[in-house]
């Protein structure tokens, strides 16, 4: 039987893809990338807001039309699995966030024509499989590392800890190893994530161990950059700092979503408040040239005019390298879903165009400061044109911007190069490889 797998979602989500492709290699199933040549359709689904939802329920639909044998795995099996099983009664299976090693079992099911079965834990508790080989579906000089999975806080808008439980932190050798043999394929970025990569080993060491993580990790010959995502606020310590700033390997590029500015709404959405403006001075004081990211939510149930403006004026004030803004989503089992003062679709969107206007224009302003100068750019590929994809270590991949540049010599993806920049617009930078 030939299996195909449709991946929706994170880049947590992608990892998740690529093990359960793993497990079936392992086992000596035929992996197929076109779904058409598929017996078996797997649909690693999101459910982080209804948009989201929409997306992974169209994808199994269209292979249930297809005729295909639907495996439904991912968050929205883990939310819904009742009502989704009912609302399509052809799935042939489905499983948990925390069950991948279920999925030979539904998947040997299929195989001798048995009915549905299911694998899903109502409290979910991840375990990595650590002894398979990620089959890995999109391969290039950057490969996505999972560090840890679940999540301990409640925040007010979000309906992750339900769906994939408490933090579990893998052991830092396993990690290293995993990392060895990514560059051993000849990834040169390795990019940390995890639905919170600062609380990273408290749960195993009994204190935060991302510094110790990158120690080990930037001793890894032939790996160029190192990259964390999605940090905590409360969780930047001083000692994470000064490990992100003297490691040579660590790229200077912090993804901290702070979420809102205003006290009032963080501690409503159950968030650290805190003096932001204060921790990004820090940042950039105690690592030189850092490239800040956040991400913003705008129209929280409850949110003013004023404490938009609020929000507006420390974005104007901050002005971070990078940032995205969303508009609140109501999510059923969230705190934030029986709040009053829930707001109208119109003065969301309105809220998040204002904000995005203004931050294009900072972005716009940033990036014009880098004429002239010269920066470090990975390699990523090639346009129809023959001109050279590349992103500078101030920029995440498929998020941030990038870098288009020419060069006298031929180069390869996955090398790191110096580009001087020679023009800017809002998100991308344009320059020439130096020789």
């Amino acid at each position: 039987m030939k299996i195909s797998l449709i991946n929706h979602g994170c880049a947590k989500n992608l990892v998740d893809a690529e093990l359960m492709l793993g497990i079936l290699t392992k086992e000596g199933y035929q992996v197929t990338l076109d779904d058409n040549d598929a017996d078996i359709v797997i649909v690693n689904t999101c459910s982080f807001i209804h948009d989201a939802e929409k997306e992974s329920v169209q994808s199994i639909l269209e292979m249930v039309e297809a005729g295909k044998k639907v495996i439904v795995s991912g968050c929205l099996s883990q939310k819904h699995n009742q009502e989704l099983k009912e609302a399509i009664p052809e799935l042939a299976g489905m499983i948990g966030t925390a069950n991948l090693n279920d999925l030979l079992k539904v998947v040997k099911n299929i195989e001798k024509n048995k009915d549905y079965q299911s694998y899903i834990d109502e409290k979910p508790k991840y375990i990595y499989p650590e002894d398979v080989e990620r089959q890995q579906i999109t391969m290039g000089a950057s490969s996505y590392l999972k560090i840890g999975e679940g999540c301990n806080y409640k925040c007010g808008y979000c309906v992750i800890p339900n769906l994939r439980g408490k933090y579990v932190s893998r052991p830092i050798e396993n990690i290293v190893k995993e990392a060895k043999g990514l560059v051993k394929k000849g990834v040169t970025e390795i990019i940390l994530i995890a639905q919170d990569t600062s609380s990273y080993g408290i749960d195993l060491y009994g204190k935060q161990a991302l510094p110790q993580l990158l120690e080990e990790l930037n001793k890894i010959d032939n790996l160029s950059w190192i990259r964390i995502m999605y940090a905590y606020p409360s969780q930047m310590t001083d000692e994470l700092i000064d490990t992100i700033a003297k490691l040579d390997k660590v790229v200077k590029y912090v993804d901290i979503p702070l979420q809102h500015s205003h006290p009032r709404v963080l501690e409503s959405m159950r968030r650290p408040v805190m003096d932001y403006r204060k921790l990004v001075e820090k940042l950039r004081k105690k690592i030189p040239g850092v490239s800040v990211r956040t991400s913003l939510v705008v129209g929280y149930p409850g949110e003013t005019n004023e404490e938009f403006e609020h929000l507006y004026n420390f974005v104007k004030d901050v002005r971070f390298d990078r940032m995205g803004a969303f508009e609140y989503s109501k999510e059923k089992n969230t705190y934030s879903y029986k709040l009053k003062g829930h707001l109208t679709a119109k003065v969301k969107k309105e809220r998040r165009n204002r904000l995005m206007e203004l931050q294009q224009q900072i972005s716009l302003e940033n990036n014009q400061s880098r004429i002239g100068k010269t920066l470090k750019c990975i390699v990523e590929g090639f346009t129809d044109d023959g001109v050279i994809i590349m992103r500078s270590e101030y920029d995440a991949p498929e998020i941030d911007g990038v870098v288009y540049a020419s060069s006298t010599r031929q180069v390869v993806p996955g090398d790191i190069e110096d580009v001087k920049i020679t023009s800017a617009d809002e998100y991308d930078l344009f320059g020439e490889i130096l020789d």
